[in-house]
């Protein structure tokens, strides 16, 4: 099998999943830090255009809520140009846009959020074909999970590496850009140059992206099993958000300074990418439901637990504040896994994209449900505790599915 982006075939040897695993890992490294570039370098960008820094939370938005029609319409594009030739397609949208944004031209650079949505879209249901394609089933729930490690992973590099480039080497926050360009175009390059995609499938596109999301949409929610994971993808993806926006601003709320609140939030985001792979591995052997029911409770409980956080001993403090990084990010791989198995026969895709629109929806609803919560009960503690509800909710449809799947297989 070629070293490269291209991975058709079956593998021939137990141990041949690595490396298209590995491919992926860094493609998702890649994306997660390309969208994060500006957000990042926002403060250094926002003086340069004479804007406030607040208005990169209007870009992520834009992100997000482009990502989330590209979920919709990925599987006609994964059947249509194949998956290895789409990552292709999302990681030369990464190289251009970040070239463009580094222009500093604001028209271009909302044009450019909205198409890194669409390549943020498309990148897990292109890869889900591709790993469900060459790992071994009882080791698939941990591939997923080490592929969506490369989130928080992207994370880091987008929020240490760019800031570093842009003001300590003194560069500038577009030279900074500029080179975020490098990984995704290194990876696009050793793509074109080595492998061959399987030949486009024209006729797949014929019915029409609309009416095929619709259709799409249709075979999930008339589905127990799919409708259980879209449910779970809307809620745990808001509680991912919550965990990740919130996690600074409520210690500070407290008297933590800025410094020791930022580096609790950096141990949640590594704890989050350990957690992914644990559970990924809890996963494959306990069963993605049961996994995905104990995420739900374990994250409800630490949510429930914050409304004490004052009273505990600081140690105790920050382990629960880092944990609920670990827990609430551990979903996705377990998620993603449990898609990919539950998709009829070469529908990975398309079946992963049509759940995936249900967490885009749960991340674009997540912060401003938060944020009603809190202009109500004006503490921070408080509202984690009532959004805990989520997560227990999560933990009992999980363990609902289990048990009807359970019931399934047993003899009449």
């Amino acid at each position: 099998m070629s070293d490269s982006l291209s991975t058709q075939g079956a593998p021939t040897a137990p141990n041949l999943w690595i490396r298209p695993l590995a491919l992926m890992t860094l493609v998702q490294i890649a994306a997660t830090s390309s969208i994060l570039a500006l957000t990042a370098l926002a403060p250094e960008a926002a003086e340069s255009l004479g804007i406030g820094a607040h208005w990169i939370g209007y870009q992520i938005s834009l992100v997000y809520f482009s990502g989330m029609f590209a979920s919709g319409f990925a599987g006609v594009v994964v059947e249509t140009l194949r998956a290895e030739r789409v990552i292709r397609l999302e990681l030369a949208i990464f190289v251009l846009g970040l070239l463009v944004l580094a222009t500093g031209q604001p028209v271009l650079m909302v044009l450019v959020s909205l198409l890194f949505g669409v390549g943020y879209g498309l990148n897990n249901p292109a890869s889900s074909v591709i790993l469900h394609r060459h790992t071994p089933p009882a080791r698939q729930s941990l591939a997923f999970s080490i592929k969506q490690s490369g989130m928080p992973l992207g994370a880091v590099v987008a929020h240490v590496l760019l800031p570093a480039l842009a003001v300590a080497l003194g560069l500038g926050w577009q030279s900074a850009l500029v080179l975020a360009a490098v990984p995704p175009a290194g990876l696009l390059l050793r793509s074109l140059l080595v492998g061959r995609p399987e030949p486009i499938r024209r006729g797949a596109a014929l019915e029409g992206i609309w009416r095929r999301m619709l259709r799409e949409q249709r075979a999930i929610l008339s589905n127990p099993r799919s409708r259980t994971l879209a449910i779970l993808g809307c809620l745990y993806s808001a509680l991912q958000l919550i965990a990740t926006a919130f996690i600074v601003v409520m210690p500070v709320d407290q008297g933590w300074t800025l410094v020791a609140a930022g580096r609790v939030a950096a141990a949640s985001q590594m704890l989050g990418a350990a957690g992914r792979i644990g559970l990924g591995v809890a996963a494959d052997h306990l069963g993605g439901f049961r996994t995905l029911a104990l995420i739900g409770g374990l994250a409800g409980s630490i949510l429930l637990s914050l409304f004490w956080l004052g009273s505990f001993p600081a140690p105790l403090q920050v382990a629960l504040l880092a944990g609920l990084g670990g827990v609430a990010s551990g979903w996705n791989g377990v998620f993603l896994a449990a898609a990919a198995r539950g998709a009829p026969k070469g529908k990975v895709g398309a079946n992963t994209g049509a759940l995936l629109v249900y967490t885009f929806v749960g991340v674009i609803l997540a912060p401003s449900c938060f944020a009603f919560i809190y202009g109500l009960v004006g503490d921070y503690g408080l509202g984690f505790s009532l959004f805990s509800g989520v997560g227990f909710l999560g933990a009992a449809l999980s363990w609902g599915q289990m048990r009807a799947q359970a019931r399934e297989v047993l003899p009449a």
